[in-house]
Parts: C-alpha cells; sequence; structure tokens
C-alpha cells in the first residue's frame, strides 16, 4: 500500500519535506537567538550605572560610540557656536524642542550639545560666551529609524530633523562629531534631556518581532510534517480503495 513512496514524484516530496523541516528549524532557532542577545543586552544595559554616577572621561576616549560607550560621562572644551532646535521631541509627554548648540572643541571640530528640552512656544536661551566645559552623556548620531527623527526635512531655518553629523555636515563648515552629548546639568528655562539606551538594547518592537518570527518558522516547520502525513494518508487511502477495486 506504501509502495507510491518509492515513485519519483515521491522522492521529490521526501527530499523537499527532509529539507524543509531543518530549515524551519534552524531559522526559527536563529530568530530565538537574535531576541535573547536583545534581551541579554537589555539586562546589561539595565545593570550599568547611570551617568551621573560614572567617572568623567574625555570625549574622544570614548570614541566612536558603541553600546559599552553609549551613555557614558563625556568631557569637552571649547566654545559654543551655532545654535539649533530639534523640533517635535517629547519629554514627560510634553511636546516641545531640544536645543542643540555646537561646540568647537579644541581639536577643531564641533560637538552637537543638546543644552536641554524647551516647550513649544518658548524661546532658547543664549549660550555662554568664551572657552567653556561641557560635561553629558554620550549618544550616538540618530538615524531615520530614531523615535521623534523628522528625516523627511522641509523645515525651517535653524531647525533640524535629526541630530548627526549627516543632517549638520551641509549647515556647518566644520567637521562634526559623528556623536553628540546630552547635559545632565541644563540652563535655567531648559530641562534635561536624559540619556536614552543605545541602538540594539532595548525589548522594543523589533525585538519582540524575532520571537514572532521564531513562532512563525516552527509553525511552518510543523505545517510541513502535517501535509506530508496527510498527503501519504490520502495516497495511502486512494492505492488501498484502487486494491479493492473502488
Amino acid at each position: 500500500m506504501y509502495r507510491f513512496l518509492r515513485t519519483p514524484r515521491w522522492w521529490g516530496i521526501n527530499v523537499f519535506v527532509l529539507l524543509a523541516i531543518p530549515f524551519c528549524v534552524f531559522m526559527g532557532t536563529w530568530q530565538l537567538g537574535k531576541f535573547e542577545d536583545r534581551v541579554d543586552s537589555h539586562e546589561e544595559a539595565e545593570r550599568r550605572p547611570a551617568a551621573s554616577a560614572t567617572a568623567v572621561e574625555p570625549l574622544d576616549s570614548l570614541l566612536p560610540v558603541d553600546k559599552e560607550t553609549s551613555g557614558r560621562s563625556a568631557e569637552a572644551r571649547g566654545r559654543f557656536g551655532a545654535q539649533f532646535l530639534v523640533p517635535d521631541r517629547e519629554l514627560d509627554g510634553r511636546t516641545g524642542s531640544y536645543v542643540l548648540t555646537l561646540l568647537r572643541t579644541d581639536g577643531g571640530r564641533s560637538l552637537p550639545v543638546v543644552r536641554g528640552w524647551l516647550p513649544t512656544g518658548a524661546k532658547a536661551p543664549a549660550p555662554p560666551s568664551g572657552e567653556v566645559t561641557v560635561v553629558g552623556a554620550l549618544q550616538a548620531s540618530e538615524t531615520a529609524g530614531t523615535k521623534g527623527v523628522r528625516a523627511a526635512g522641509g523645515l525651517p531655518e535653524g531647525q533640524l530633523g535629526m541630530i548627526s553629523a549627516a543632517a549638520l555636515v551641509n549647515v556647518v563648515t566644520d567637521e562634526v562629531y559623528d556623536a553628540w552629548i546630552t547635559l545632565a546639568d541644563s540652563p535655567a528655562g531648559l530641562t534635561p534631556v536624559p540619556a536614552s539606551a543605545a541602538a540594539g538594547t532595548g525589548l522594543d518592537a523589533k525585538a519582540f518581532q524575532n520571537l514572532g518570527y521564531t513562532a512563525e518558522w516552527f509553525v511552518f516547520a510543523g505545517f510541513v510534517l502535517f501535509m506530508w502525513f496527510r498527503l501519504v494518508r490520502r495516497e495511502a487511502e486512494a492505492s488501498r480503495d484502487e486494491a479493492l477495486g473502488l
């Protein structure tokens, strides 16, 4: 009754099943590993001390920004220059703007410094003049996928949609650091902007998307096995009926 399994058509079906199931299991395991990596990164980030509790280090010693250096206290010295507003940024449920001022460091490059958050309609305070030393939490440049970023452009002069060297390259003539810092102590009229977690360390929607893909791949593996048994059963019943003359 099961001699049909030796036919060329069933050889092809069997080979497909033998390849598909391990592939689905592999992909499901890989997606699960990606989710577990994100969980581990999140737990590691949670265990790290707050930026205010870490020793202040020179900016250049913490670059480039990665998961280890993101959020660390960085120190830079220079003179404040051009100032911009980064609109549509939320803080404590309110919408306002980040006040971003470029610090021209002693090394000649400019560092974007978020001096604080400004309520909508308020006027940003002018930066201090002369040589200053700033200390703040180091952050990686924003991307189009960062929350709050306006990548489409079309903003008025003096406003930026994204905090990154790429967004500033056509706005200022100085070379800009591929990083920025947010001050822990903001001047009067501004609210300090808390440091955000490094990319890939939070349990965001993308992390749970990996978990959803894990379930999908294992469901696919079960579906392939179920369909193989269903086809075998149907073919066996057809062979039995044929042998009985039905």
